[in-house]
């Protein structure tokens, strides 16, 4: 029987878990806190995945099981973020590009750290799915736009993350780019998103009046190229692009629901 470890059952890893329990499989969720207490799970597991960001001294994963990891002749996974790449000016970048020149340092060591190991890294963008959209963001009132002219980023539903991981319990491991085929602006996903609500256009707020983390994001610019993802795990995006995602997310959602845009406070998105 196929057995699956999985540390950080957060967004992502609970529509996995759930995923890879149809299946069959047995199901290990490994929070944050039982991370010490997770030899035993590993050491029956046929297959590892890590969700679980780096902290202020590195990846906590691989801080307690890396000579387990190494030695394990098994299927070993990571997560990680395609803001290892820093910002690209909105130039295409695949996954032959250097890493560890953006915001995301610990993330570009963690990176290199599992690819060290021979796991399989998922490079991930902007994630959004049931419960986590422009769509939620408009019900709520807490949607906004940011006009820069130029700018854009790749982003990735999260049943296509889920698609692509179980693809690649069959393809060799290395850096995979999961994203979808049409990076777009902010402002036009949010336009969208307030048209198939029949919501007001939220408002328009200053680069300068940001959140810190939400200016860090605005200020990189890049097009995630996911083609080797493609022909190596024969996968494709259910979703191609953010307009067939917001459709489908759309059938659930209420427009009475929608709340007025803020006035004043921004909180922020990401």
């Amino acid at each position: 029987m196929s057995r699956f470890a999985l540390f950080g059952p957060g967004y992502v890893g609970a529509r996995l878990a759930e995923a890879v329990g149809a299946r069959g499989w047995t199901v290990a969720r490994i929070g944050r806190a039982e991370i010490d207490d997770a030899g035993s799970a590993l050491a029956t597991a046929t297959h590892i995945l890590s969700t679980v960001p780096p902290d202020e001294h590195g990846d906590p994963v691989l801080r307690r099981y890396r000579p387990a990891l190494a030695r394990a002749p098994r299927w070993i996974g990571y997560l990680s973020s395609t803001g290892v790449y820093g910002d690209t000016g909105g130039a295409w970048v695949d996954e032959s590009a250097p890493v560890g020149h953006g915001r995301r340092s610990a993330r570009a060591v963690a990176d290199r750290e599992w690819l060290s190991l021979g796991a399989h890294v998922f490079r991930l963008p902007g994630i959004y799915g049931p419960g986590r959209s422009q769509l939620d963001r408009i019900v709520s009132g807490a949607a906004y736009r940011v006009e820069l002219p130029g700018q854009v980023f790749s982003r990735i539903h999260v049943d296509d993350i889920v698609a692509a991981v179980i693809a690649g319990f069959g393809a060799p491991p290395g850096a995979y780019n999961i994203a979808d085929d049409c990076p777009a602006p902010q402002d036009e996903v949010t336009a969208y998103a307030a048209r198939l609500l029949g919501a007001p256009m939220p408002p328009v707020v200053p680069p300068e009046n940001l959140p810190p983390t939400a200016r860090a994001f605005y200020a990189e610019n890049r097009r995630i190229a996911n083609g080797r993802a493609k022909r190596l795990l024969g996968w494709q995006p259910v979703y191609p692009s953010y307009r067939e995602g917001l459709r489908a997310l759309s059938a659930t959602i209420s427009p009475a629901s929608v709340s007025a845009p803020p006035s004043a406070a921004v909180t922020d998105q990401r």
